[in-house]
């Protein structure tokens, strides 16, 4: 297997197990969170990354077409989308730089492949979007 391929392979199995870890972290976060304490989890990063999730969860529950390469696009294209809503809200509130340069690979890697799997079956190609580092962090209290 080629290096790369390796690489991306083992960044999309640790997404995923982030994001099928992700409502037991939420729950947890806001159970223990203060909400007099703006820097506790329980603030806007967790509220929009619960949006993503909720939003993901949505589009990926698909009625049946009985074409399966349609209905794997359009599961795979809302699973995509909510990495994409994770890593945004990460840019918007993440100070880790590392963290902040993964989050816009991620962005951009799931773009590519939203586009892929459309061009593979015919669909229309999602608008362009700006690039991700023109996403400003959020000034924290």
């Amino acid at each position: 297997m080629p290096i790369f391929l390796a690489h991306k392979i083992r960044i999309s199995f640790s997404i995923l197990a982030l994001i099928a870890a992700f409502p037991a972290i939420a729950h947890e976060a806001t159970e223990n969170a203060d909400p007099s304490n703006h820097s506790s989890l329980g603030t806007p990063f967790l509220s929009e990354n619960n949006v993503a999730m909720e939003r993901m969860m949505k589009g990926m529950e698909v009625e049946p077409t009985g074409d399966v390469d349609h209905d794997f696009v359009i599961m795979m294209s809302a699973h995509h989308q909510g990495a994409i809503d994770m890593a945004m809200t990460l840019l918007k509130y993440g100070k880790n730089e590392q963290l902040r340069r993964l989050a816009q690979e991620i962005i951009v890697e799931q773009q590519q492949e939203i586009a892929a799997m459309k061009l593979a079956i015919g669909a229309p190609l999602p608008a362009s979007v700006a690039s991700p580092s023109q996403t400003p962090s959020v000034a924290q209290p």
